[in-house]
């Protein structure tokens, strides 16, 4: 079953909160995860994650390239297992652990929470 990444969901508006991008509000719901997907840029990533306390590294931004790419070839979430196997052959034995992807996201709920917020990408199915 494929799940549905739709472009805009409902939020609450009491659940709704906004990020600066460049001078203009990106709004959000009460975890950083994007009303309207289609706002995604860059900046939003830089916005949001400064927001977050974290300096995006290059490393960062492979990872969120590779979930924008998952999702749009393959029309889901890519899985922890799948992150940990792309990024083993990328970056080595060392860095292509569970335990680094987790420690460069840390703050904010691991490579799939902060991860996919950072990527644009919507909630996972099982975040509700």
């Amino acid at each position: 079953m494929t799940e549905e990444l739709a472009w805009t969901r409902p939020v609450h508006p009491s659940h709704v909160r906004s990020i600066a991008v460049n001078g203009r509000s990106v709004l959000t719901d009460s975890e950083g995860y994007l009303v309207d997907r289609a706002e995604w840029s860059e900046d939003f990533a830089r916005a949001l994650a400064a927001h977050e306390g974290i300096a995006l590294t290059d490393e960062h931004w492979q990872v969120i390239a590779f979930i924008r790419d998952h999702l749009k070839r393959k029309g889901r979430h890519p899985s922890v297992r799948q992150m940990i196997k792309h990024f083993r052959l990328a970056w080595g034995p060392e860095k292509g652990e569970g335990a680094y992807l987790f420690a460069l996201f840390e703050r904010g709920g691991g490579p799939q929470k902060l991860g996919n917020r950072l990527a644009g990408a919507p909630r996972m199915p099982s975040e509700g």
